[in-house]
């Protein structure tokens, strides 16, 4: 790929913010991503999973590999003679989510592509409050609302799957015998994640044109 080329495919995914000022490109990212959540959802039966971290990537590695693999078939024998290797890894989780004894992995219809460590520890907080071991997922839901890196998607997921249990949970984590999720949750997240709120959302798929697409991918 000439230098030009790799400068401007490497300024289209890491500062996407740059690529998305033209609002014909936010759209397209828009589309781009439904397109590609609708298949993730065909292919996994879901767009929120729970699993070990090892099936996780093995999972999201065979659903890439499906699309990947159709693509090529649609464009033809030469794109076909040029696809990756069946084998090679497209997708892999980082550390800190693949020492996790679970992985959540949720694809959003405005967050996109999400993964939250050990997510399946707050599930079961959600769905049995008074089980033992409370305090310890408590703690992790606490850790949850704190983190700068962690979007409201996952707790409004839980509070939403869980109604009758979600005020249960939020009044002992925060000491208020008053709370009641669907009135002051939104306040909340509001409050713990003013930086979310603080922008329109972007799509989570960078847009690059189809001569990039071309070159990114090996072709001429």
């Amino acid at each position: 790929m000439p230098p030009t080329s790799r400068a401007a495919l490497e300024l289209a995914t890491s500062r996407p913010d740059l690529v998305f000022r033209n609002p014909a490109k936010i759209e397209q990212g828009w589309r781009a991503m439904r397109e590609d959540r609708a298949a993730f959802v065909g292919y996994c039966g879901s767009d929120e999973l729970v699993l070990p971290p090892a099936e996780a990537e093995r999972l999201l590695n065979a659903c890439y590999r499906h699309r990947r693999n159709t693509a090529a078939a649609e464009s033809g024998p030469v794109r076909r003679r040029r696809a990756p290797r069946p084998n090679t890894p497209l997708f892999e989780l980082p550390p800190e989510i693949a020492d996790a004894d679970t992985v959540g992995v949720i694809y959003d219809e405005v967050d996109g592509l999400n993964f939250y460590a050990d997510y399946g520890s707050l599930r079961d907080l959600f769905a049995k409050p008074a089980r033992p071991g409370r305090s310890r997922r408590q703690a992790l839901l606490r850790t949850y609302l704190r983190d700068a890196s962690i979007a409201p998607l996952p707790i409004r997921r839980l509070a939403a799957a869980h109604p009758g249990t979600a005020d249960e949970v939020f009044r002992a984590l925060l000491r208020k015998p008053g709370f009641v999720w669907s009135e002051h949750g939104e306040d909340l997240l509001r409050r713990r994640k003013p930086w979310y709120y603080g922008s329109e959302p972007r799509p989570g798929v960078s847009v690059v044109g189809s001569r990039l697409s071309r070159l990114a991918a090996g072709s001429r």
